[in-house]
């Protein structure tokens, strides 16, 4: 028998359980997976898009209607001085400002379709000039994609919680029954001095 006379005797026992019970793994909800991919501490991931050639790399970074740009070498990932840039997106030529070094900014005329929307860019600095193409491959809104994620993490939550209140009565459960037999123990061998 597992229980003793003594009433110590169980406390490591139900310890034992309430750890196990405590530590099941969270589990996803939806065939929402986090994987290996570390979570991002602050706002919500923004699509991208990125155009390489030999010399030149720019990365795109859209958020809702702006716009920003980062042109670097591709040798070095280092940012592109005195350059000019000018970008099309699906034909249509976009105003950029330059804000630093490799770094530009445009607003757009409309939000980008979902699907896919190809761009090109034309690079000149002093030294080099350059064609790069690419594309951007917008799935849904994100306004959408973000409600949907809220939702799925919800539904984890309450999961979890349903979890925890099954393993605190269960553990509550044992308890009693814990007590109860050593309770008829003490009893028993009571009666029997």
């Amino acid at each position: 028998m597992i229980f003793t006379n003594h009433p110590s005797a169980a406390a490591p026992l139900l310890l034992a359980l309430w750890l196990s019970i405590g530590s099941a793994p969270a589990r996803a909800a939806g065939g929402h997976d986090h994987g290996d991919t570390p979570v991002a501490a602050t706002g919500k991931a923004l699509p991208r898009f990125a155009a390489t050639s030999e010399l030149f790399e720019l990365v795109g970074v859209i958020d809702g209607r702006q716009l920003t740009l980062f042109l670097d070498h591709s040798a070095d990932n280092a940012p592109v001085k005195d350059a000019r840039l000018e970008l099309e997106i699906a034909g249509q030529k976009i105003a950029l400002t330059a804000r630093a070094d490799g770094e530009f900014e445009a607003t757009l005329a409309q939000a980008l379709p979902v699907g896919v929307t190809f761009v090109t860019a034309t690079v000149s600095t002093p030294k080099d000039s350059d064609l790069l193409a690419g594309e951007i491959d917008l799935h849904e809104a994100p306004n959408a994609q973000a409600g949907a994620e809220a939702e799925t993490h919800a539904h984890s939550r309450l999961e979890q919680a349903g979890w925890a209140l099954g393993g605190l009565v269960a553990v509550s459960l044992l308890a009693w029954i814990g007590r109860r037999l050593i309770t008829r123990r003490q009893a028993a061998a009571g009666s029997a001095a």
